[in-house]
């Protein structure tokens, strides 16, 4: 059975952490498979051009191409974080909302899911500029502390009582399973920039409760930046391109 902790990650964190310790020689292949999967049924590579392999074959082609590590996107429309084109790729993985840019490759995996299947399309993909793993920490940290302030102004407590309980317990975090390698404050960095995407999937998905248009759109100013922090957070903890040295 999959870890719980593992599951609380996206497919696309859990390949580039499970799939960058395992090019590393940090995990064995085991590991890599039931990390990746999860409590999916399957997971594959799927080439346009050579067709569709196991994800340890596609995943070993990849480390035959050069392949030195994996790392995660989050682009949400109008912020392409973690993406450094080609615009098919970034289209891909803006309908997807995410991806993983093989380093040393010039590669990149969008995954397509169909039931409890996922296919890890490969395309073209560019070298990205990427937040350092500081600055998107700095980041986080201030973008929970202003929306936090705006939506106590806009009486959080009142019409999402779960929201306002969530933002008082910040230190209530998931504790996230991860392979040798992974720095420790990536793990930390990846938990909480979860725990900001939940908090503002959960109050935008409340809108229901406001009570005039101005009050529904104040609330999502209060919360698109903060979910901008929160995927700026996990793309840097999932990248190992700007990881700190160990």
């Amino acid at each position: 059975m999959p870890d719980d902790h593992l599951e609380t990650l996206p497919a696309a964190a859990r390949l580039a952490w499970w799939g960058t310790a395992w090019l590393r020689g940090a995990v064995v292949t085991d590991l890599l498979v039931d990390a990746v999967i999860g409590g999916d049924a399957t997971h594959t590579v799927a080439d346009p051009f050579q067709g569709t392999d196991t994800l340890v074959g596609g995943l070993a082609r990849l480390r035959a191409e050069g392949a030195t590590s994996f790392g995660a996107a989050f682009p949400a429309e109008g912020d392409p974080v973690g993406l450094g084109g080609p615009a098919p790729f970034n289209a891909a993985s803006l309908e997807a909302g995410s991806a993983v840019v093989v380093a040393g490759a010039d590669l990149g995996l969008v995954p397509q899911r169909t039931g409890a299947a996922v296919a890890w399309v490969l395309h073209p993909a560019a070298r990205r500029q990427l937040p350092d793993v500081g600055e998107a920490d700095r980041g986080l940290r201030a973008a929970l502390l202003e929306s936090a302030g705006r939506l106590a102004e806009l009486d959080v407590a009142r019409w999402n009582p779960e929201v306002a309980d969530q933002l008082m317990n910040l230190r209530h975090r998931p504790a996230l399973a991860a392979p040798p390698g992974v720095p420790a404050r990536c793990v930390d960095l990846a938990a909480r920039g979860l725990q900001a995407l939940g908090i503002a999937d959960l109050a935008l998905a409340d809108d229901g409760g406001a009570v005039t248009a101005y009050e529904m759109t104040a609330r999502r100013d209060a919360l698109v930046p903060l979910a901008r922090a929160g995927r700026r957070a996990l793309v840097a903890a999932c990248s190992p391109e700007v990881w700190p040295p160990a």
